[in-house]
């Protein structure tokens, strides 16, 4: 199901799937799990086909195979729609409760409503969340400006669904909640792309349709969530201009008198790959992740070192003998324009309600205290802009101030410390022993998903590094990029819901795991990187024992959401079953 050719295959035996003459870096990897397959054709490396469910499935299942055909052409959109229209119906099912300005939403919910009035954040007076929640009409937006530390995309965003459905609780979690069920959409289609699979596809959706820290965040008026949408987008831009840069390649390849496509280093080398608008989109999604918060650059950088390796390896396969020279010479320039210039101008464009007012903090610093710059040939505009920046940059390193739930990123991945958002205890609870009954919002991941990506993430560093598998390496990168930024500021306070920005890639590091246990379909392949004997000579046996192993372990995960269900959404429920759900004492 997740098979997909390495690029490093050249010319094995097809009899002998290790091949005759192996290098010594094979013979090396080999005691770590390396197996080279047989040779794929050329456009199949380059162009991977999408898998189909096999045919026994639908004679199972008593469907002609006309209509079957026609299942297959509408699951590409239908399967991830479905997963989609799911998990929207459990971000939204009583979006408005709790009934109360929850942790940061205390800020942003507020700055978020200045900056669509009057295109600056406001200096609100303290104890004002009440008054907004009993009458908002009655509360005035503050003219004074307010200081704030991140930029305002995800707040314009937040702002939006407040203009629509007013200054209440529904309306500032409206627009999160849209994004993070778009973002179960985008992770199906990602996924399905990746994969050359459909069904694995949805499933790293559903995986993130029951994320609880995903789920959580999709709630709350934060803006860590918004990140991660704009930082999925971006990955799936760039995997679609991964899949169109190389499709081009393999086209302009000649092919032999039998039909066969044949690489060819001087069209690998010179090949000018020409417009490519999803780089540029994907430039843009990352200059929008860039000014909704700053961890969003770390990204910008990592994925564009991975789209510029993706098109060293397209080369090589081509045919390309100096891959990176011509990288080089052809791609990187344009790379660079389209992704890091495009960030930095969809950055200050944020910026525009800031710039066209006068009232903004630090706006008019350029002719006060900033009149005597040595740059006073820049726009004032861009000198204050840029004044504030570096002020939020030394705020930012310099906040070093305790809290309750702040946590090391060393103990991310095993859930060791969540944020609660909100608490409450009732008295009088009759169901309880303690007589109390208490309601919470836990910002906390799904915990058997979460312990299982620590495995998964193994398999696919394991993966990428042994088997070559680009995939592999890709969701490596986006786990990497936001979450590795975060040990350079572990003196900083900084909190586990940070960890949003890459909960998608763990799900589709779980997909990847969930999809090497069920196994390849059969072939010779298949069955050569399997290690199949005699006794099975289709692989239909282990196949069965994969599947049935990684359902048992999707239903876990489906069961555990849904027993933690009440922490996600401020349930009221009897103390003691709270206290059971508490399976770490750091959780409390």
């Amino acid at each position: 199901m997740t098979s997909t050719a390495p690029e490093t295959q050249r010319g094995q035996d097809a009899g002998d799937p290790l091949g005759e003459q192996p290098t010594s870096w094979q013979r090396r990897l080999r005691r770590f799990g390396h197996v080279p397959r047989p040779e794929t054709p050329l456009r199949d490396r380059l162009d991977p086909p999408y898998t189909r469910p096999g045919r026994q499935v639908w004679s199972v299942l008593a469907i002609p195979p006309h209509v079957a055909d026609r299942l297959v052409r509408w699951s590409g959109w239908g399967g991830p729609l479905l997963i989609t229209l799911i998990a929207g119906l459990l971000r939204f099912w009583k979006l408005d409760r709790p009934h109360a300005v929850i942790f940061d939403e205390t800020y942003y919910a507020k700055d978020a409503w200045a900056l669509v009035n009057q295109g600056y954040e406001g200096s609100w007076p303290k104890d004002v969340d009440k008054l907004i929640l009993k009458d908002p009409s009655s509360v005035p937006i503050p003219t004074d400006p307010g200081y704030v530390v991140h930029p305002p995309v995800g707040k314009w965003i937040i702002g939006f669904g407040e203009q629509l459905f007013g200054f209440t609780p529904f309306g500032w979690r409206f627009m999160v909640a849209v994004l993070g069920t778009v973002s179960v959409l985008l992770l199906c289609r990602i996924g399905r792309r990746l994969f050359r699979s459909t069904f694995l596809g949805c499933l790293a959706g559903l995986l993130l349709a029951v994320d609880g820290l995903h789920f959580v965040m999709s709630r709350t008026a934060l803006l860590d969530l918004i990140v991660m949408f704009f930082v999925l987008a971006a990955f799936g831009c760039l995997v679609v201009d991964r899949d169109r840069a190389r499709r081009r390649l393999a086209d302009a390849l000649p092919v032999d008198e039998e039909g066969v496509l044949r690489p060819d280093a001087r069209i690998a080398e010179t090949l000018r790959l020409g417009w490519r608008p999803w780089r540029l989109a994907a430039g843009v999604m990352l200059g929008l992740a860039f000014a909704t918060k700053w961890n969003g650059l770390y990204v910008l950088a990592a994925f564009g070192l991975m789209t510029v390796l993706w098109d060293v390896g397209a080369r090589r396969t081509a045919g390309a003998v100096k891959p990176y020279m011509a990288v080089l010479r052809r791609d990187l320039v344009p790379a660079f324009v389209s992704t890091v210039p495009v960030a930095i101008v969809t950055y200050v464009v944020s910026w525009t309600g800031w710039i066209v007012t006068d009232k903004g903090y630090y706006r008019n610093w350029a002719a006060t205290e900033g009149k005597n710059s040595s740059w006073n040939w820049l726009p004032d505009w861009l000198r204050s802009l840029w004044h504030y920046e570096n002020q939020v940059y030394d705020f930012h390193v310099g906040l070093t101030s305790g809290h309750t739930y702040e946590s090391n990123p060393w103990s991310w991945l095993v859930l060791g410390r969540p944020v609660s958002y909100f608490y409450e205890e009732q008295a009088g609870c009759k169901e309880s022993t303690t007589g109390k009954c208490a309601s919470e919002v836990l910002a906390i991941g799904t915990p058997l998903l979460w312990w299982l990506a620590c495995f998964a993430l193994a398999y696919v560093v394991w993966r990428w590094l042994f088997r070559r598998d680009w995939r592999a390496g890709a969701i490596a990168c986006g786990v990497a990029a936001g979450w590795v930024p975060w040990f350079f500021y572990q003196e900083r306070t900084i909190f586990l819901f940070y960890a949003v920005v890459f909960v998608p890639f763990l799900c589709l590091a779980v997909t990847m795991l969930l999809g090497a246990i069920v196994g390849p379909a059969a072939g010779q392949g298949a069955r050569a990187e399997l290690g199949l004997t005699s006794g099975d000579p289709t692989g239909e046996r282990r196949r069965t024992l994969g599947a049935i192993a990684a359902g048992v372990l999707v239903l876990l995960i489906v069961w555990n959401f849904i027993y933690f269900w009440p922490l996600y959404t401020g349930t009221s429920i009897p103390e003691d079953l709270w206290r059971d759900r508490m399976w770490l004492d750091t959780w409390v």
